[in-house]
């Protein structure tokens, strides 16, 4: 069995430092018995920017003189695992859910959130499923609106670009060759889905939610990397943007219970969460006045803890894997 190797005790003042620099940024916390890959994911950075070692690395982030350096630190940091139909049960019950909406019969498209969208293959998941249903005489396209806290993945959505093991990975070959042509190694999806989608950058614990109200929205395998207050602070932002009657969709591994009481399991779709109502957040309000908000820009304001301390759990991983 592969024991993993201890940091050297010099790093780890530059390990804390870069933990606290992927939490001020986006809320994700690294437990302690994680901090090890710290060093491991990070080395082709280091490799490219002739970095030798981590307290170099951190010298030159903090040093003001490479303003990009720490955004490409955090997004090396984040796993931006995903995969198209993730779960594909759960594209088929936001589609039958969408049909139900009174949205339609009001005459206006329904809206979609992606939240922590990665690369882009859940919302590409549900512009191809919901463009087919369209050209078979279904209900418009909804709006789509992805965001991530990476503009690196985000870039990586636009352009629709995926190499043959991630466009084999979930995606049936009818789709694959109905809605992706193929570009060397490589395989690009069409203009006119990628279209589907509004691509944004969001900070889903720093920065206000998109503008307007969604009847769907989608937060994945994001919550489980954040502390119990910043959970808070997600679920009350969530709900404020959710139209009555909307769900909310979690990953597998997720749940609102005991977590929040503006949502409720939805006795409409198994699996799925409704809205209770506004000013219903109940335990989370005036957690954002309580702790200390994550900086969505940049550097200057890193939490002073180590690493795994502070108002995380322990049984939380780190979101490098």
């Amino acid at each position: 069995m592969m024991v993993p190797p201890t940091p050297e005790p010099r790093a780890s003042g530059a390990l804390n430092i870069l933990a606290a620099l992927l939490e001020s940024r986006t809320g994700q916390q690294i437990a302690a018995n994680r901090a090890w890959r710290i060093e491991t994911t990070l080395k082709p950075l280091m490799r490219d920017r002739g970095i030798a070692s981590l307290d170099e690395l951190v010298s030159k982030i903090l040093d003001g003189r490479n303003p990009d350096l720490g955004d490409k630190v955090v997004d090396a940091l984040l796993n931006q695992e995903s995969f198209f139909y993730r779960d594909a049960v759960v594209f088929d019950m936001i589609a039958v859910a969408v049909d139900g909406l009174d949205a339609l019969a009001l005459g206006r498209r329904a809206r979609i959130w992606s939240a922590g969208c990665a690369n882009g293959q859940e919302p590409l998941s549900l512009a191809m499923a919901f463009a087919e249903r369209e050209e078979a005489g279904g209900p418009p396209c909804p709006e789509i609106v992805a965001t991530d806290v990476s503009e690196a993945a985000l870039a990586r959505g636009r352009a629709g670009r995926y190499s043959q093991f991630e466009i084999q990975r979930g995606l049936p070959i009818r789709r694959m060759m109905r809605w992706f042509e193929q570009d060397g190694e490589e395989w690009v999806a069409r203009g006119d889905l990628v279209r589907r989608i509004q691509f944004k950058r969001h900070n889903l614990v720093g920065d206000p939610p998109p503008l307007g109200r969604f009847d769907v929205v989608l937060c994945r395998n994001v919550l489980l990397y954040l502390s119990q207050a910043h959970r808070a602070i997600v679920f009350e932002r969530l709900a404020q943007v959710i139209r009555p009657g909307g769900l909310l969709v979690l990953g597998a591994g997720e749940t609102v219970i005991g977590q929040t009481r503006a949502f409720t399991p939805s006795g409409r779709f198994k699996g799925f969460y409704e809205a209770i109502g506004p000013g219903s957040a109940g335990g989370s309000i005036g957690l954002e006045r309580r702790i200390n908000h994550p900086h969505p820009s940049g550097a200057s304001r890193l939490p002073p803890s180590p690493i795994g301390s502070g108002t995380g759990e322990g049984e939380y991983v780190s979101t490098i894997s």
